[in-house]
């Protein structure tokens, strides 16, 4: 955000079943000074509130319509079957739509799972909720598919619930109105439901390490090592010169005693 940007409350809605805590602990990690305000809305109704701008972002249940709103999935949901504790169904450890084609399946108007055909039974009339349909299934009549976190968002230790292996998933994701640029905030909380760092650069491209350059191997001097190594082969060689092994004197003079003089004899 620049400088002359006034932080305001970020405004985040989400479905029931969804738990946004973990993000919202991050958010007042990195954000202390921007309050996030949650709001719950019903799947029915969390586009709508996106679209009139009544909330920046938004944990919404698929399919999202990408005319005029973005979303990123982020998991998928086991579906399950809420029955009575004494129900034949509690007995097993998961199940499939086949075995509950003796019971009544409850379709409540805020249903999220996109049934090609609903299994068991036709029911009379469709609850107007999920949590009026749990009070059916409570009171023995009926039993219902849901995803699993509405199972526990509806617990009652008269219910169990068990997994339904072919049934249609419920897929969450986080979505926002479009916009360009996206706005600061929303980035940001993009940001900590990928799971980016504090110190991401939010997917942007960094500029690519610079190579160092090499260092130029120093000149040799004559004060150097190189210089003093010259130094002593020439004074090696000054000796070598000035003593010759023969006793004689060394260098071009002995050179020159044996060319102008005889050679001494040995002993």
């Amino acid at each position: 955000m620049t400088g002359s940007e006034v932080p305001h409350a970020f405004r985040l809605a989400y479905v029931p079943g969804v738990t946004p805590a973990k993000w919202v602990r991050i958010w007042n990690e990195r954000l202390p000074d921007v309050p996030l305000a949650l709001a719950q809305v019903s799947s029915a109704e969390v586009f709508g509130v996106l679209r009139s701008g009544d909330a920046d972002a938004g944990f919404v249940r698929l399919p999202v319509d990408r005319t005029d709103l973005s979303a990123i999935p982020l998991y998928t949901e086991t579906t399950v079957v809420v029955v009575p504790k004494d129900h034949v169904v509690a007995a097993a450890e998961e199940v499939t739509t086949e075995d509950l084609a003796d019971e009544v399946v409850w379709q409540p108007l805020d249903d999220t799972l996109d049934w090609e055909k609903l299994p068991g039974q036709p029911a009379i009339e469709r609850p107007a909720t999920t949590a009026d349909a749990i009070e059916l299934v409570a009171a023995g009549v009926g039993v219902l598919v849901v995803p699993q976190s509405l199972a526990r968002l509806h617990h009652r230790k008269d219910l169990t619930y068990r997994p339904v292996s072919d049934a249609p998933t419920s897929r969450v994701a986080l979505s926002w109105p479009q916009a360009e640029p996206t706005p600061d905030l929303v980035e940001e909380f993009i940001g900590i439901v990928r799971g980016r760092t504090v110190n991401s650069t939010r997917g942007r491209p960094q500029t690519p390490p610079q190579p160092k350059a090499k260092r130029k191997a120093p000149k040799a001097t004559g004060t150097g090592k190189g210089g003093g190594a010259r130094r002593g082969t020439g004074a090696a060689s000054g000796k070598a010169a000035g003593k010759n092994p023969r006793g004689g004197s060394g260098g071009s003079g002995g050179s020159g005693g044996a060319k102008g003089g005889k050679p001494r004899r040995r002993p």
